[in-house]
């Protein structure tokens, strides 16, 4: 009679069977009776189950149809035991996942409803453990509308009834750990949704590892902790205040800054982590760039979008390598004095049928209404980030990178799309927030809220905003009422000072202003100089295209420009490519044109990069306050006619830095200058220089400024302003 009344029903046998049984652990594994133990095992394919305990003892489990078995035993749980399993074609043996208690715990639940588990990636996705004395992987995933979520894969056949996970109700997490299994592990999650029907496979949202696309599972990592040697360089990190430290910025497309060729390739394979490591890091240092800035490394299925559409947030692409092999990169970098900056896309996520979008079969991570959860211009979904656990998954992101790979900086993409409900919408295709704004108040909580956590938990580190609106206090801090970004590109900048040098120099007379206007509001935020890739793609082709007149012309513009930039209060970024003068239009399919550094003007351009480089980390006035108005005084801001500029820049205690540029190609042999000390100016720097590619028009070493007043200034000097050029004088402390 006992053992009738502690049959699984027909119908759970059922449900289990069918991969429809919401809590498998309430019927798998062994239970307690008023006798002993009932021990069931659903075993797909067996045609016997023994239940092999510890001592020695063989419980040979009943069959009750659909792959189902059932035994009683007189021991009271928890013991111990392995399952053996045979039919026609023979024995199989394996520890029972369903006789292991739950990994995570309350204060797991409790933290992910609030929103405030900070180290959420060691308790979601995939690891490697040792748990109740065995050895195995603990997978757990967010799915609380899923009615049942199991872990398939080879090791499993992509059978969902083998390993389907317990539910915690509380919080919506699923877990199951799975003994025996272990690193290397390919993985995904079947999924029953919320309407009652499978879902296409996902990938682990908190997956660190993936396939190489096109395949999309994901991959156990070893749990074995890295060896750092980057020690010195986080400690003299944590100390540095950026806006008074130089930053040159080198941003770069990994799998298109140079390609291996193996045979029969045309387009060459993408390098290595640690190939990069070996020629990107030495070639960025040698330039002079104090950081690197990567395009996305987060998984991402679709080489075009260039990782800016990224469906595993928490795995560096394989494209590459697997995560130590970024580690390394990184670790390299730090050894040679470079930082590490990585673009950061927390705006939008694809709606891939193997990522996030309906993960358990309903609006989860991103908002139910299309007016709030899709993207118009890039057919994608928006995180909702009102929601606690879809915020609290994209903070403990950011700090992950910091943490896990010891990235110097997140350069977070497209804010301005997150800042404003009506982006990109028009009437009636958006929701106004409580107050009948336009403000994304949700996005604005959630951005503050990270640049609070990373800056309190990794002092030194950089958070960098693309945002191309005039929201005010984007780099200001949280408590002042800003977003609390360290810094912000400036978009205003970079628009008007291309649209001032693309013109024919005859014409820029009229259009003064666009290099002038940027200095009204140069100082209202920390920001970046930035050219980057979204300048040179897309028809608008490369920097040195963007240049009018002949070769010469079109290079003598280039550094001319270049120059203005690095003496232009701000901290500055050059896409790969711009350093050498790139003349075709970047393409993420195929490698820069490396080969044209074997001719004159690129060999000049790429010396000149450098040198700027070396000054402006070299000379404190042009860097010290790149972020302050005091750093910066015009000598000459309204010469329209000669299209002349010319300003001073400083920094406490530093030599005094002149800066004249000449933006047309006739040569002001004779030029009055305003200087606020008399004495010897040396020029530094002539991007009309031979050795640069110019004519070698100069000032023979420097100019003396005589102790004769001139426009505000105490004194005054006379130089050549060579054509369509630029210099950078240095007052003489000697």
């Amino acid at each position: 009679m006992k053992q009738i009344l502690d049959r699984a029903s027909d119908a759970e046998i059922a449900a289990l069977a069918g991969a429809r049984h919401a809590d498998p652990f309430a019927i798998l594994g062994p239970h307690a009776t008023r006798g002993g133990a009932a021990l069931r095992v659903l075993a797909p394919g067996a045609e016997t189950v023994t239940a092999l305990l510890e001592g020695g003892e063989k419980l040979v489990l009943t069959p009750r149809g659909q792959d189902f078995f059932e035994g009683f035993t007189p021991r009271k749980p928890p013991f111990t035991y392995r399952l053996r399993a045979e039919n026609a074609g023979g024995d199989w043996e394996w520890d029972d996942p369903y006789r292991f208690g739950p990994v995570l715990g309350p204060i797991d639940d409790h933290l992910l409803v609030e929103g405030s588990h900070l180290r959420l990636y060691e308790r979601l996705g995939a690891h490697v453990m040792t748990h109740e004395g065995v050895e195995g992987v603990h997978f757990s995933v967010w799915a609380p509308q899923a009615q049942r979520v199991s872990v398939v894969g080879d090791f499993n056949q992509w059978d969902g009834r083998r390993h389907a996970m317990r539910k915690r109700v509380d919080s919506g997490l699923w877990e199951i750990f799975i003994p025996g299994e272990s690193v290397g592990l390919f993985y995904k999650y079947e999924i029953l949704g919320a309407g009652g029907h499978i879902l296409p496979l996902k990938a682990d949202p908190f997956g660190q590892q993936s396939q190489l696309r096109p395949s999309t599972a994901s991959i156990v990592i070893s749990e074995k902790p890295f060896a750092w040697s980057d020690a010195d360089w986080l400690a003299r990190r944590a100390h540095t205040d950026w806006r008074r430290a130089p930053m040159a910025i080198y941003e770069v497309h990994l799998g298109s800054w140079r390609r291996g060729f193996d045979a029969n390739e045309v387009d060459g394979r993408f390098l290595s982590y640690d190939e990069l490591a070996d020629s990107l890091i030495p070639y960025a240092c040698d330039m002079g760039f104090t950081h690197l800035e990567l395009m996305p490394v987060s998984e991402h299925p679709l080489d075009a979008s260039w990782g800016y559409q990224p469906i595993g947030l928490y795995a560096p692409t394989s494209r590459f390598g697997d995560p130590d092999g970024f580690k390394r990169f990184v670790d390299r970098a730090h050894a040679q004095g470079l930082g590490i900056i990585v673009d950061w896309v927390p705006a939008h996520f694809p709606v891939d049928t193997h990522g996030l979008a309906e993960f358990d079969g309903a609006a989860l991570y991103e908002n139910a209404d299309p007016r709030r959860g899709f993207h118009p211009d890039w057919n994608t979904a928006i995180y909702d980030f009102g929601r606690r656990e879809v915020a609290n998954f994209l903070t403990v992101n950011a700090l992950y990178w910091f943490e896990q790979f010891h990235v110097d900086g997140l350069r977070v993409d497209a804010v301005a799309s997150m800042l404003y409900l009506d982006y990109s919408r028009k009437d009636g295709e958006w929701l106004p927030n409580q107050h009948g704004g336009n403000e994304n108040l949700e996005a604005v909580a959630f951005l503050q809220r990270v640049n609070t956590l990373v800056y309190q938990n990794h002092p030194g580190a950089l958070m960098i905003a693309e945002e191309s609106t005039a929201w005010p206090g984007v780099s200001q801090p949280v408590y002042a009422g800003g977003l609390g970004f360290g810094f912000k590109w400036n978009m205003g900048w970079m628009n008007d000072t291309l649209r001032y040098i693309s013109k024919d120099p005859v014409y820029r007379r009229f259009d003064h202003q666009w290099l002038t206007f940027g200095l009204l509001y140069a100082f209202s935020e920390n920001f970046i100089l930035p050219i980057s890739h979204d300048e040179v793609v897309h028809g608008k082709g490369p920097l040195i295209g963007k240049m009018p007149g002949d070769e010469w012309q079109r290079f003598a513009n280039a550094r001319a420009y270049l120059a203005f930039m690095w003496a232009h209060p701000g901290k500055k970024l050059l896409f790969m490519g711009q350093e050498f003068g790139q003349t075709s239009e970047w393409t993420e399919h195929r490698s820069l044109d490396w080969h044209l550094l074997q001719y004159a003007p690129h060999q000049g351009l790429s010396r000149l990069v450098g040198d700027l480089n070396r000054l402006y980390r070299d000379l404190p006035a042009l860097h010290g306050r790149d972020c302050e108005g005091e750093g910066f005084e015009w000598i000459e801001a309204d010469d329209a006619d000669n299209s002349v500029l010319a300003w001073i820049r400083r920094s406490a205690g530093a030599p005094t830095v002149a800066f004249v540029v000449n933006f047309t190609p006739v040569p002001r042999l004779d030029y009055l200058i305003g200087l606020p000390q008399a004495g010897r100016w040396r020029e530094v720097l002539n991007t009309d220089a031979a050795i640069y590619g110019g004519s070698g028009l100069g000032n023979c070493g420097g100019v003396t400024a005589e102790p004769h007043a001139y426009k505000n200034f105490p004194a005054s000097a006379r130089v050549k302003a060579p054509p369509l050029a630029a210099l950078i004088l240095i007052l003489d402390q000697n």
